[in-house]
């Protein structure tokens, strides 16, 4: 009977050190199993037996980190295989808001309750309980999510042998807990009247949101494109408005206008109603900027003149609604109204598409084509709220 050969190192792994006397000084030696699959002696050399097996050991742990999959192994703690899959995150392409929820569900729903398990651990009855406990706490928004990230983090994983597949795909789907409720909008008297009480409020005034909010309404779009708006951007002999930036905060960088890193980027040339043109016109008359249609600063500055910052500027128009006994209007409203009144006009869904940057039309429908397109017809409707 024929002697069976011994099994070959597991990827990744080393056999026993053995240690020599070389002259004056020790030699630790050992066989390493690279990730081509080739078995390699690996040695190191120090004036004393223990240092030099210290130094194979400081050596051998080296070579694993070389390699990014000798990081993540079923043994590996979920911890660390989120901060590896966060590393990829940061390197990609995602728009700094992506970046930021991703981060954030990584903070506060895996990492202080995943972190300690091991990879292997990570099966699917663990992952549909904790995403349940996820949805029960925070809302099915937040559980959607917070899958998302997990299955980012399994996938790579499984990229690299530590799962053989990724058990989030088998985890149930996440259901609302609550009834979704009905779009909220404004009527075309409820925007007016909300208008002039906002130009009675001394703090509204001061915090510059009459002419934010007009501008809201005017066009439907984001806080967050209002703040992108810059003097050149505006035509008012055409009364067009050419939108295309975002204003994100970075972490570590700070408030900036992004143009291209944001999937709610959407260029296109709106036309404004007549009273949002001569409101931008006073404004512009009021600005030391007025004279240059090529400036490239804000429309809307923060009180310093440089970039108005999204968030606060969403806490304070909760403020200013409530001071004018609208409490349940949010900042998503008067995206909605543009919409509804354009619907209530016979306009199309795909014109409100093309007026909101979404990218279907009422964001149910299939996909639209049609993006850029300057009179979509909302500039007429939204005449009625002047």
């Amino acid at each position: 009977m024929g002697v069976m050969a011994r099994p070959p190192l597991p990827l990744g792994t080393n056999g026993r050190i053995r240690v020599y006397r070389h002259g004056d000084s020790w030699r630790a030696r050992t066989l390493y199993r690279d990730w081509d699959g080739t078995t390699r002696h690996v040695e190191k050399y120090a004036r004393t037996q223990a240092a030099a097996e210290r130094a194979l050991i400081e050596s051998l742990r080296d070579r694993h980190r070389s390699d990014a999959g000798a990081l993540i192994t079923p043994d590996t703690r979920v911890d660390v295989l989120a901060q590896a899959w966060w590393n990829e995150i940061e390197q990609g392409s995602h728009s700094p808001g992506t970046r930021r929820n991703y981060r954030d569900r990584l903070d506060r729903q895996v990492i202080p309750t995943l972190g300690r398990l091991r990879v292997r651990e990570l099966t699917t009855g663990a992952i549909d309980r904790h995403l349940r406990v996820v949805r029960d706490k925070h809302g099915a928004g937040t559980a959607k999510l917070t899958r998302t990230v997990l299955s980012g983090m399994c996938g790579l994983a499984a990229r690299y042998d530590a799962l053989d597949r990724n058990p989030v795909r088998e985890a149930s789907a996440i259901t609302r807990t609550t009834p979704r409720t009905a779009p909220q909008a404004l009527t075309a008297a409820q925007a007016t009247q909300l208008r002039a009480a906002l130009t009675y409020d001394e703090k509204a005034i001061k915090r510059d949101l009459p002419d934010f909010v007009s501008m809201m309404l005017a066009t439907g779009l984001r806080i967050g494109e209002v703040c992108a708006i810059t003097w050149d951007c505006i035509d008012f002999d055409a009364a067009t408005i050419r939108t295309g930036g975002i204003v994100v905060r970075v972490p570590g960088k700070g408030l900036q206008n992004k143009t291209t890193e944001s999937s709610k980027v959407t260029p296109r040339l709106l036309r404004l109603p007549s009273w949002a043109v001569e409101m931008l016109r006073i404004r512009a008359s009021h600005s030391v900027l007025s004279h240059d249609p090529l400036s490239h600063d804000p429309v809307f500055p923060a009180p310093l003149g440089n970039l108005r910052d999204p968030s606060n500027t969403q806490a304070d128009l909760r403020d200013a609604f409530a001071a004018a006994d609208f409490t349940w209007v949010t900042s998503h409203v008067l995206r909605k109204t543009v919409a509804t009144l354009m619907d209530q006009a016979g306009l199309s869904a795909r014109a409100a598409a093309d007026q909101l940057g979404h990218a279907k039309p009422s964001m149910t429908s299939d996909r639209y084509f049609g993006r850029g397109v300057t009179d979509t017809g909302a500039a007429d409707v939204l005449e009625a709220l002047a």
